[in-house]
C-alpha cells in the first residue's frame, strides 16, 4: 500500500493512471452502447465452434470474443463479446508505456501513452471491437517490450553488458513464445517475427543471436506455439494460408492513385493531427537509419530506433504498396503505426523543450476532438441524430436512412424481442432443426440474438458459395429431410435469384414474419423470416477462394 501511495504521489504516475483508467472507462461505455459489427458477431460464432484454427484467422480471437459470455455465464451482448478486447487493449497500452520508458524515458513514455490513448482507430480497432487485432496488439506489444528488455538492458543490471558486448539471454526463448502467440492472433504476427530477425541481422552487435542456444530454443518454442494453426491447415489442405496469401497476389494492374488513397485514408483513421506526425517521424527516422546503415554508425539510442522501424515499417509500407492493386482495410497497417507511436512520443519530448504549451494544446485538442467525434458517431448509430427523419434528429437531420451504411448494423436486442414476442416465430424456432442465412456475416448477429431463446444451429447457404467458416462447422448432408428457418435482411429479400435458388432445395419455402428494426422511431431495416420445409438435397460447399 505504501509503495502504491508513493508511486501515485508523482504527478507523472497520476497521469499514467488517469489515461489507463479513464481510457478503459470511455472504451467500456462505447463498447456497451454500439451495436455489434458483422465481423465481431461472426467471431462470436468462432467461440461456439472452438477449434485449433479457422478459415479466416487463427484461434485466439475465438477466446477473446468468448471470454465475456463465458465469464458471465452465457450472457451474450455487444458488451460481453468485447470484454476480452477491452482488457487486452489496456494491457497493450501498459506494455507500450513500459517499452517507451525502457527505450527512451519516463517523459517519452507518458507522451506515447497519451498519443496511443487518443488515436481513434487504435481505440476502436484494438480496444473496443472484438477483432483479431486485439490479441494481436497485446502480444505484439509484449514481444516489443520483451525485445527492449533483451537488447537494451538497464545499466547496473547484473545481466547488462558493456557498450560493445551483447550476450543473449533466456528472454529470447520468451520472445519466441510471444511472437508465436501474436501469430496465433493474426497472421500479421509473422511479419513481426521477420522484423525482429531483420533487426538482429542488420545490427552488428546483435548478430550473435543466430548462434545463441537461447535463440534456437526460442525458435523451437515459436514452432510449438503456432502448431495449432499449422495442424489445422494441414488437416484442411492449407486453406487458411492459401486464402490469406492469395490476397497479396495482384489480380489487376497497379494504380498509384489507390496508393495515395490508402495513404490519406490511413491518416484520416489515425486522425490528421496524429496521422501526419506519425508518417513524418517514420519517414524521417527511416531515412536517417538508412544513411547510418551505409556508414555503420549506431549508438544505443539509434539501435532502439532501428528496432522500432524493423517491426513497424514492413507493415506500413507493405500494405500501403499492396493498396495499389487491391482494397486495403485501414486496420491492416495499424500495427506498424502502433510501433512508430514510440518514435512520435520521443519526438514530442523534443517539441516540448521548445514549447510545452504547444504540445499540451496538440494532445488536449486532439483528445477532445476525437472523443467528441466518437460520441457523435455513437449517437448517430444508436439514435440517428443526423438521420432524416428521426425523433432525435438535431435540426431536423439531413441523412436519409438509405444513404447511411450504419443502418445495416443489426440491433440484436430488437431482433431478440421480435422473436420472443411473436408466437409464430417462437413456435417456428423451436420446431426447426436449423437456421440459415444468405451471407456468412449475417449469421453472427442472428446467433447473438437467438442464443437465449434457442440453441438451434446456424449455417449459411450462399448462392455465391462464400461460406467462410460455415463450410467447416457442419456437414453437407447433416440436415437432409429437416425443416429450417431462413433469416435475411431487406437488401437481400428482393433478390429473386436467391428465392428461386432456395425453393429448389426445399419442398416449400414461405415467408412467415417480418421484424422491423427501428432507430429514432423510424424503420431503417427489416428482418425477414421464412419457413423452409424439408431440405431435399445438400447445399454446395465452398471456401470462398
Amino acid at each position: 500500500m505504501q509503495i502504491a501511495q508513493k508511486w501515485l504521489a508523482e504527478k507523472t504516475n497520476q497521469l499514467v493512471l488517469f489515461l489507463l483508467v479513464g481510457g478503459l472507462l470511455f472504451r467500456s461505455f462505447l463498447a456497451f452502447s454500439v451495436y455489434p459489427t458483422f465481423d465481431e458477431a461472426y467471431y462470436y460464432l468462432y467461440s461456439l465452434h472452438l477449434d485449433w484454427s479457422y478459415f479466416d484467422h487463427p484461434f485466439l480471437v475465438a477466446l477473446t470474443t468468448g471470454f465475456g459470455p463465458w465469464l458471465t455465464g452465457g450472457v451474450v451482448s455487444q458488451f460481453t463479446i468485447r470484454m476480452g478486447a477491452i482488457i487486452c487493449y489496456t494491457g497493450s497500452l501498459l506494455l507500450l508505456y513500459l517499452t517507451s520508458k525502457r527505450l527512451f524515458s519516463a517523459h517519452a513514455a507518458n507522451l506515447t501513452l497519451a498519443i496511443a490513448t487518443i488515436c481513434p482507430i487504435f481505440q476502436v480497432t484494438f480496444g473496443i471491437l472484438s477483432l483479431p487485432d486485439s490479441p494481436l496488439m497485446f502480444f505484439w506489444s509484449a514481444s516489443l517490450y520483451c525485445a527492449a528488455n533483451e537488447f537494451f538492458r538497464q545499466p547496473g543490471n547484473q545481466e547488462s553488458c558493456s557498450s560493445n558486448l551483447y550476450v543473449p539471454s533466456y528472454r529470447l526463448a520468451i520472445l519466441g513464445i510471444l511472437v508465436g502467440l501474436a501469430c496465433d492472433s493474426k497472421y500479421h504476427g509473422f511479419v513481426l517475427g521477420v522484423g525482429l530477425i531483420g533487426f538482429c541481422l542488420t545490427s552488428p552487435r546483435y548478430r550473435c543471436v543466430v548462434r545463441s542456444p537461447w535463440a534456437w530454443l526460442g525458435l523451437s518454442l515459436f514452432i510449438i506455439t503456432i502448431s495449432p494453426i499449422v495442424f489445422w491447415n494441414i488437416q484442411h489442405d492449407w486453406v487458411s494460408f492459401r486464402f490469406q496469401s492469395e490476397r497479396a497476389v495482384p489480380k489487376s494492374g497497379y494504380n498509384l492513385l489507390s496508393v495515395v488513397s490508402v495513404f490519406f485514408l490511413g491518416i484520416a483513421y489515425l486522425f490528421p493531427t496524429i496521422g501526419f506526425p506519425l508518417w513524418w517521424v517514420s519517414l524521417r527516422q527511416a531515412v536517417s537509419r538508412t544513411n547510418e546503415l551505409f556508414y555503420q554508425k549506431r549508438k544505443d539510442l539509434d539501435a532502439s530506433v532501428l528496432l522500432i522501424l524493423w517491426v513497424s515499417l514492413p507493415i506500413i509500407f507493405g500494405f500501403t504498396f499492396i493498396g495499389g492493386y487491391r482494397q486495403i482495410l485501414p486496420a491492416w497497417t495499424m500495427p506498424g503505426f502502433w510501433g512508430t507511436t514510440l518514435l512520435l512520443g520521443q519526438q514530442a519530448v523534443i517539441w516540448q523543450e521548445k514549447s510545452k504549451r504547444s504540445v499540451r494544446r496538440w494532445l488536449l485538442g486532439s483528445g477532445i476532438a476525437v472523443s467528441s467525434m466518437l460520441l457523435i458517431v455513437l449517437l448517430q448509430i444508436t439514435t440517428g441524430i443526423m438521420q432524416k427523419p428521426s425523433q432525435y434528429a438535431l435540426m431536423g437531420g439531413f441523412l436519409p436512412p438509405k444513404n447511411d451504411p450504419s443502418t445495416e448494423l443489426i440491433d440484436i436486442e430488437q431482433l431478440r424481442r421480435g422473436f420472443a414476442e411473436s408466437p409464430v416465430l417462437s413456435a417456428a424456432l423451436h420446431n426447426s432443426s436449423f437456421i440459415f442465412t444468405n451471407r456468412y456475416y449475417l449469421g453472427g448477429p442472428i446467433a447473438m440474438s437467438l442464443k437465449p431463446l434457442a440453441d438451434t444451429p446456424i449455417t449459411c447457404f450462399d448462392i455465391g458459395k462464400d461460406l467462410r467458416g460455415f463450410a467447416f462447422w457442419s456437414k453437407p448432408g447433416q440436415w437432409l429431410g429437416k425443416d429450417a428457418l431462413y433469416i435475411t435482411t431487406a437488401p437481400f429479400n428482393l433478390r429473386k435469384d436467391l428465392m428461386a435458388n432456395y425453393r429448389s432445395y426445399f419442398s416449400s419455402f414461405n415467408e412467415i414474419e417480418t421484424i422491423p428494426i427501428r432507430r429514432g422511431g423510424v424503420v431503417i431495416n427489416v428482418v425477414y423470416v421464412y419457413q423452409a420445409k424439408t431440405l431435399l438435397k445438400p447445399y454446395p460447399r465452398s471456401y470462398g477462394i
